[in-house]
């Protein structure tokens, strides 16, 4: 492999880092900070007497980003600025949807490409199709200006009822279009898909805690028990965290009345517990819990609740382990601050924050390149826990503390040791476009098809690994993909489902000899 790949993993795994530093608080209304603090005076002060006095122009609004940065990297290391664009990405995620158009897009050949309009959303009611290039937006010139995101989400969101004119370029017509499309909200599900696997067990992914999950897992709770769900799968591997309270409805509807769910404890010792109420409605059944490197805080509670309380059974890699609780404070301009306020500890008494120094986020960070040098993500033996740290769950079993949930069942990461770098390419977004741009080439070859036949013709081809080897290869990522052959191909057939099928295809093909999947289903 070249060295353009042989930090790879670090990389992918400091963007998820950086998704867990902003994906775990609890859901206050935001608080707007004080004008009257001296401290703030001090420093709007030294702001004026630069804006007056400097030598040469400053952008004073970059030195405050900076000054308030720089207070928060002395904190620790989930206690983040944001910035108003990103404040408001986040916020539109975490409540679970937004007004646009409702198309899934990406930058292709520098133009805005639609991967797959939303079904039933207002672009594929406007007759939006995948491969549309949108060239317009009203009079906005959208292609060969290299735009950044917030910019070009700005063209396509709006008002509730306010309309947008875009122009089309159809490239399976070659034609240019004009469709007015009447922007609506549109939901960003935090349910993935939820669905039997066999006669008696159901599957819920879960891919992170907003303010629609819960609503969104009590439907499909509902809907497996319906069809004859006894065994309950909860997936929450890459899922970064959310709404603490989100996460406690959720154990709520698995655990008994009174059980105790989480407690959270600030820095003047004050302690708030959170049980269980009657009338959940999966208190009996089996229940397994996925996890992986990547699942953190709010997943985290939940399958510390589940494992403290001798409820089910814990499935994967060990998490990552994010045990602080963040309050967002809002700012006038709309940037926000995420101040950790508190810790939380599983039912047993367990923190799982692992450790770190206040100031030192290089080194925090630096965690998944210790588990690539350790070799825990391929032996359970090799996983460092505290024996000063040993817990007991409600059955008298022994958990730790200090840095994540260690999990039951131990699973290693499918792929072979020394090539970890592929595992996160096939989780990254790469994989979605390579098969974009493969059915950009022919879309006309699966119109049409029907599930099972697609899956015959995705059998048959036998070019599609060799082809994303050199995709790869073309963004400065050479590496061989013989060893893994299968997999990969599992992946690409998958993204293939899910742009011509659905979400639900799309995990059908996955979770088909997933051995995480199967250890929970196969226990013995």
């Amino acid at each position: 492999m070249k060295s353009k790949g042989k930090y790879l993993p670090i990389l992918l795994f400091s963007c998820v880092a950086l998704g867990i530093v902003i994906g775990g608080m609890i859901n206050f209304p935001k608080r707007t900070l004080s004008k009257q603090n001296a401290r703030k005076v001090k420093i709007e002060q030294l702001i004026d007497f630069i804006n007056e006095e400097y030598v040469d122009d400053v952008n004073s609004d970059s030195i405050v980003d900076m000054t308030v940065n720089s207070i928060l990297a002395n904190l620790d290391p989930h206690s983040v600025y944001l910035l108003p664009s990103e404040q408001s990405s986040e916020a539109e995620i975490m409540k679970g949807n937004f007004v646009g158009i409702g198309v899934n897009f990406y930058m292709y050949n520098d133009t805005v490409t639609v991967v797959k309009p939303l079904e039933n959303g207002p672009a594929a009611k406007a007759g939006i199709l995948s491969g549309d290039r949108i060239l317009y937006a009203d009079n906005s010139k959208l292609f060969g200006r290299k735009l950044p995101t917030d910019s070009l989400y700005s063209k396509l969101k709006g008002k509730e009822g306010s309309k947008v004119l875009l122009t089309i370029f159809r490239k399976s017509t070659n034609k240019k279009l004009k469709l007015t499309i009447e922007r609506e909200v549109v939901p960003i599900k935090s349910v993935e898909t939820y669905l039997m696997l066999n006669k008696t067990s159901g599957y819920i992914k879960i891919n992170r805690f907003a303010e629609n999950t819960y609503d969104e897992f009590r439907v499909g709770l509902e809907q497996l028990k319906k069809q004859g769900m006894t065994t309950l799968v909860i997936d929450l591997r890459d899922n970064g965290g959310g709404y603490l309270e989100k996460a406690v409805e959720v154990i709520d509807e698995l655990l008994k009345d009174k059980e105790l769910i989480v407690f959270t404890k600030n820095r003047k010792g004050i302690i708030n517990k959170t049980f269980a109420t009657e009338g959940g409605i999966f208190e009996k059944g089996k229940v397994f819990v996925l996890i992986d490197e990547n699942s953190a805080s709010a997943s985290e509670i939940l399958a510390g609740a589940i494992q403290d309380n001798d409820r089910g059974t814990i499935v994967g890699r060990r998490s990552f382990g994010k045990g602080l609780v963040q309050r967002e404070m809002g700012f006038e301009d709309g940037s926000a601050v995420r101040l950790t306020i508190s810790r939380y500890y599983t039912p047993s008494g367990r923190s799982i924050q692992k450790p770190y120094k206040k100031g030192d986020a290089e080194k925090y960070s630096q965690d998944f390149e210790n588990r690539f040098a350790s070799g825990e993500l391929y032996e359970k033996d090799k996983i460092k826990v505290a024996d000063s740290l040993k817990f007991k769950t409600k059955n008298g079993r022994t958990v730790y503390g200090g840095g994540g949930i260690v999990p039951d069942i131990f699973i290693p990461l499918e792929v072979k040791k020394g090539e970890e770098n592929l595992a996160y390419i096939l989780n990254s977004g790469i994989v979605g476009h390579f098969v974009f741009e493969q059915l950009d080439k022919n879309r006309d070859a699966f119109k049409g098809l029907k599930f099972e036949a697609f899956l015959a013709k995705l059998h048959t081809d036998t070019g599609n690994v060799a082809k994303f080897e050199s995709y790869l290869k073309d963004a400065g990522l050479e590496m061989k993909l013989d060893s893994n052959k299968t997999l990969v191909k599992k992946y690409i057939t998958a993204e293939f489902a899910r742009q011509l099928f659905g979400e639900s295809q799309y995990y059908k093909i996955i979770l088909k000899d997933d051995t995480v999947l199967n250890a929970a289903l196969n226990p013995d």
